[in-house]
């Protein structure tokens, strides 16, 4: 397996607008429960899941009074800081339900809401100013693939999100074909590493190359237990955003302990 470097991986579980509260009580808890007894080392490969915002403070609850290893956060964020936003969530709350991360961009956002490449962008600076890693989500349409090929989408998306970030922030960029998600058809390894490749020189040009270096790129799109070991061969991908395998216990729990049960 090529190395990549000290940047530790992170699977992801975005549960979309699935399991309110109470299940979310029960899934976490077995979730950890499945890892533990398995010896997982939370240390070598992080594990998140994000649940719907009704679900935050009992995972936050549960998280914290049990001292469970795994990290959490919110599926989007407002722009605004407070207001005459009904309906809206600020990084401020999310801070105060210790959030450590937030998703922002994903494609079911930017299709079903019209988010722009500018609202991503503002979005990116309002997580940071509270001190919420946001999970910056690209990605293209098949028909963006056709018409201009292999990560340009991406790439052009990741530009715009970054243009309020300084080279001191902390933050995921997680590439998810629109074509491939809930498609049960992922992109292959070798597609996903081309992308992940494009968005890290990207980081280098804007960025630099300590955070180029130090940044995870995720991939995401119909990403299973059978499929993640040639994610994780590649030396760009540093993990995955799981979507509808995230709502399977033993499936996800399977996911994030890739290293085990492949052999890396």
């Amino acid at each position: 397996m090529t190395t990549n470097g000290n940047r530790t991986p992170l699977i992801a579980g975005n549960w979309k607008m699935n399991l309110d509260h109470l299940q979310a009580i029960a899934f976490v808890q077995k979730l950890a429960w499945n890892l533990t007894e398995a010896k997982h080392d939370f240390g070598s490969v992080e594990v998140a899941v994000f649940p719907p915002f009704t679900d935050l403070r009992s995972v936050q609850t549960l998280v914290s009074a049990d001292k469970l290893p795994l990290a959490f956060g919110a599926q989007d964020v407002s722009e605004h800081v407070s207001g005459a936003y009904t309906g809206e969530i600020s990084a401020a709350f999310l801070a105060q339900l210790e959030c450590r991360y937030v998703i922002i961009g994903h494609s079911e956002r930017r299709t079903l809401h019209g988010e722009t490449d500018e609202q991503v962008a503002a979005k990116v600076a309002a997580a940071l100013e509270h001190n919420i890693a946001p999970i910056i989500c690209v990605g293209e349409t098949a028909e963006d693939l056709e018409k201009h090929g292999p990560s340009a989408v991406p790439v052009a998306q990741l530009r715009a999100a970054l243009a309020n970030v300084s080279g001191a922030a902390d933050f995921v960029v997680a590439y998810e074909p629109v074509w491939a998600i809930g498609s049960g058809q992922a992109a292959t390894p070798e597609q996903a590493e081309q992308v992940a490749a494009a968005l890290r020189a990207v980081l280098v040009e804007l960025l630099g190359d300590d955070v180029a270096a130090k940044t995870r790129i995720l991939y995401g799109g119909s990403v299973k237990s059978g499929n993640i070991a040639g994610f994780m061969r590649e030396p760009n991908v540093d993990g995955a955003l799981v979507g509808g395998a995230s709502l399977d216990i033993n499936e996800f729990a399977s996911i994030s302990r890739y290293k085990q049960h492949v052999g890396l």
